[in-house]
């Protein structure tokens, strides 16, 4: 590949970052191909084609996992009705809604709310007492019970105000790339003085391992800013705003962040705090490799009311 080729794949990478911003922040308005081309400053015939390349889908098929993804994250986060949050995300009506949610989630929206083992404990207990009883209710408990006693024994947990933060990122789509985006990142911040023992590098999640799969998952691989700097190419500029955040401080093998992710979101119910429509992200205080046992030592961070 030439220098060429690669700088525009790159001046293209950085309008479709644009794109997945735009997405995020309208998915309960119009995000028909042409509305959206506009967005990245190409013609819809021309958008359509290079969202599928760095993509892997059609602008139609992101944009009704991205709607039908956010609809099963309120239905266990919020109280909306089925119909309600249908309407919320452009579906005509709940039959329509449903038909595509079985069609990612293998069952009905009102299915998935029972269904659902992340969901707060206590809900399940008033559940059981009203006689619908949830298939492996014990099961729930124990999972429950073993991740509160992951928390307390691996984690220090704080409720922090948090000031806001600058970040060059590269994008990632799936975990198997992530590598990759950081590598980027590193060759293009490290001969800008960017990169010293006081750096901290950011994974932003655009998308949830609960609710989409894990190849789909997008990632912003960042660094932390601590001055105003130009960017090019695939390199972005985005900015996580202050607020109040649930702190998850651990010492991890890198087989073991799952478990405290979802570990730090049983925390969060059992203890009454509601995340806010804002990104998840991680903080990372050293590099695992250099760690004698190969440990992260990492802050999880949740947006919260």
């Amino acid at each position: 590949m030439t220098d060429i080729d690669k700088e525009i794949q790159a001046d293209y990478r950085n309008r479709i970052n644009r794109v997945f911003k735009f997405i995020d922040q309208n998915l309960e308005s119009d995000l028909s191909l042409n509305t959206v081309s506009e967005i990245a400053f190409f013609s819809p015939f021309h958008f359509h084609r290079v969202f599928k390349f760095v993509t892997g889908e059609t602008l139609n098929g992101y944009v009704t996992r991205k709607r039908i993804e956010k609809s099963a994250t309120e239905l266990l986060h919020k109280n909306g009705t089925t119909t309600e949050i249908a309407h919320k995300f452009g579906f005509s009506d709940n039959s329509s809604y449903s038909r595509t949610f079985k069609k990612y989630f293998g069952v009905s929206p009102t299915e998935f709310k029972k269904q659902n083992p992340n969901r707060h404990s206590k809900i399940r207990q008033l559940e059981s007492k009203n006689g619908q009883e949830y298939p492996d209710y014990e099961k729930y408990i124990c999972v429950i019970n073993n991740l509160k006693n992951w928390i307390k024994m691996n984690a220090k947990i704080e409720i922090k105000e948090m000031p806001k933060m600058d970040l060059a990122f590269v994008s990632s789509i799936g975990p198997q790339n992530l590598e990759m985006a950081y590598g980027k990142l590193m060759q293009w911040a490290t001969p800008k003085g960017l990169i010293n023992d006081q750096t901290k590098m950011i994974t932003v999640y655009h998308d949830s391992f609960k609710v989409t799969e894990a190849d789909k998952v997008r990632m912003s691989a960042s660094v932390l800013l601590d001055k105003p700097i130009e960017t090019e190419g695939e390199i972005g500029l985005t900015t996580i705003e202050s607020g109040k955040f649930i702190v998850g401080s651990f010492e991890i093998g890198l087989n073991e962040f799952e478990k405290s992710w979802t570990g730090l979101f049983v925390w969060m119910n059992e203890n009454g705090y509601k995340k806010v429509d804002r990104e998840p992200f991680e903080i990372y205080h050293n590099n695992f490799n250099e760690h004698p046992q190969r440990k992260a030592i990492v802050d999880f961070c949740i947006p919260i009311e």
